[in-house]
C-alpha cells in the first residue's frame, strides 16, 4: 500500500521540487498540495493522508501551529517537517512530528524519514496472524510476555512490565530491574498486554499505568510520567494522550 502524501509549502517551487523528488519513491503517492494551513486543515479532514511533506515558515498560521492542530484529530497522519531553518528542530517533535528535514533536501535523507512512516504505520496496522487466529478462536492469552536477556528467552510476567518502549528501530520492556529486548512491535505489545492496564503515552511508549509514580507538567500540555523502576524512568506523554490519560485518571 503507497503512502498517501499532503505537501504544505506556501511556495509553489518549492511544492514542485518536493512532488519531483517524491516521485523517485514509488511507495508514496502525493495526492494533495496545500499553500497555507486552511488549505491543508481542509484537506487533510477531506482525505485520509499517510502523510504530511510540511515547511514551517509560512503566512499566517505557520508549520508548527498546523502540526499542534493536527496532532489533536483522530486519527492524524504522520508529520515531516521540511525545512530551511534548524532552530524549530525541538518544537517540531515537541509536536509529534516524526521527522525534520532540511533544505535543500537530500534524497538519502528523505528515504531515512519515508523509511520512518512506514514502519510506524506498519506497526500501527492490525496484526495479522495472531488476529486471525483471535477470530477463529484460536487464540490463547497468557499474561506472560517473551523477551530476551544474554541469549535467553526469559517469561515476563505483564504485572512486572513497567513500560515498553521503542530504541533504534528494537522494541523493549522495561522491568523494575532493567531493560529486556523482545521480539514484538509496540503495536503488537498494545493488543497482546491488558488494554485496561497499558496506555499508548506516545508513538515510541506503552505504559503500565499501576507503575506511574508521579505525573509532571511539561510543555505546551504535554507531561512527563516518572516510572516505578529502578532508576526513576521518565516517560514523555504527548498532548493527545495526556487528554485520554485525565478522562481514566480524573486529574
Amino acid at each position: 500500500m503507497k503512502l498517501r502524501a499532503l505537501i504544505v509549502d506556501d511556495e509553489y517551487p518549492a511544492r514542485q521540487e518536493m512532488r519531483f523528488i517524491l516521485s523517485r519513491f514509488p511507495e508514496v503517492e502525493v495526492v494533495g498540495e496545500a499553500a497555507n494551513a486552511q488549505e491543508a486543515l481542509a484537506l487533510i479532514k477531506a482525505l485520509d493522508y499517510s502523510v504530511l511533506f510540511l515547511d514551517i515558515s509560512m503566512p499566517g498560521i505557520d508549520g508548527l501551529e498546523l502540526g499542534a492542530a493536527i496532532r489533536e484529530l483522530d486519527d492524524p497522519p504522520y508529520v515531516v517537517f521540511v525545512t530551511a531553518y534548524d532552530e524549530y528542530a525541538l518544537k517540531a517533535f515537541e509536536v509529534d512530528a516524526i521527522d525534520y528535514i532540511m533544505k535543500p533536501i537530500d534524497e538519502n535523507r528523505l528515504r531515512m524519514a519515508i523509511n520512518k512512516v512506514i514502519r510506524a504505520t506498519q506497526e500501527m496496522a492490525p496484526r495479522t496472524e495472531v488476529a486471525a487466529g483471535a477470530q477463529q478462536g484460536r487464540a490463547i492469552r497468557i499474561d506472560r510476555i517473551p523477551a530476551e536477556r544474554h541469549g535467553k528467552t526469559i517469561l515476563v510476567n505483564e504485572s512486572d512490565i513497567v513500560y515498553a518502549f521503542t530504541e533504534k528501530d528494537a522494541v523493549f520492556i522495561q522491568t523494575y530491574e532493567g531493560k529486556l529486548l523482545t521480539r514484538f512491535t509496540l503495536k503488537e505489545l498494545e493488543n497482546r498486554l491488558d488494554p485496561n492496564v497499558f496506555f499508548r503515552t506516545h508513538r515510541c511508549c506503552l505504559v503500565n499505568l499501576r507503575k506511574v509514580d508521579e505525573i509532571i507538567p511539561f510543555f505546551n500540555g504535554t507531561y512527563t510520567l516518572v516510572m516505578h523502576d529502578r532508576e526513576r524512568s521518565e516517560v514523555p506523554l504527548s498532548r493527545a494522550q495526556a487528554k485520554k490519560l485525565r478522562q481514566i485518571l480524573g486529574f
